[in-house]
């Protein structure tokens, strides 16, 4: 079957049901839920989480970036691009020093930063916000999502005209009925 066929985004030209605009869309879906990439925090947060540390015990940059990470539970995990810039910035303001010691420097509340840390309380532990109760749920959702995204990728690929003709119905309505859940209140 080499006829040229298009029905709902979904073209047989020599064989190929485009199966890569499929993937493209399951890769898509895929990385807009993985639990396992780094949430992303604002600045201040990562300035909280520093000084929150620190107000327990000296630490070096990839220390504090370690910590965040296990406190929140894998779900941020700041960049090296934003926490030493942060620790500099801390060192300027007088909030921090930092002391080198074989090739690495530890840094430490000054008490201007003590101080800070006493007066801003619910600053602290800005990783709890990070931890995302949601984060099951979505899994699951982008799961059963990327799973549809196989069987009609599969269907795709192996069906018939008719098939994929009914298997793009099928999957118009499942759209529609997301949509519906959506709508709902």
């Amino acid at each position: 079957m080499n006829e040229p066929f298009n029905h709902g985004g979904f073209s047989r030209r020599n064989g190929d049901w485009g199966g890569a605009n499929i993937w493209e869309a399951v890769e898509q879906l895929r990385s807009s839920f993985n639990p396992k990439q780094p949430f992303r925090m604002n600045r201040g947060d990562v300035r909280a989480g520093i000084l929150t540390l620190l107000a327990e015990a000296p630490m070096h940059g990839y220390q504090i970036i370690q910590e965040i990470e296990e406190r929140s539970g894998g779900s941020w995990k700041p960049s090296p691009g934003s926490v030493y810039p942060t620790l500099q910035l801390l060192t300027d303001e007088g909030l921090i020093s930092a002391e080198s010691s074989s090739g690495r420097k530890t840094y430490s509340l000054t008490e201007a930063g003590r101080e800070q840390v006493a007066s801003e309380p619910e600053s602290n532990a800005p990783w709890e916000s990070a931890k995302k109760p949601e984060a099951p749920r979505a899994a699951n959702l982008a799961k059963a999502g990327v799973e549809l995204a196989q069987a009609a990728a599969q269907v795709g690929r192996s069906g018939s005209k008719e098939q994929v003709a009914e298997a793009v119905t099928a999957l118009a309505d499942t759209k529609r009925r997301l949509y519906s859940i959506l709508a709902e209140d």
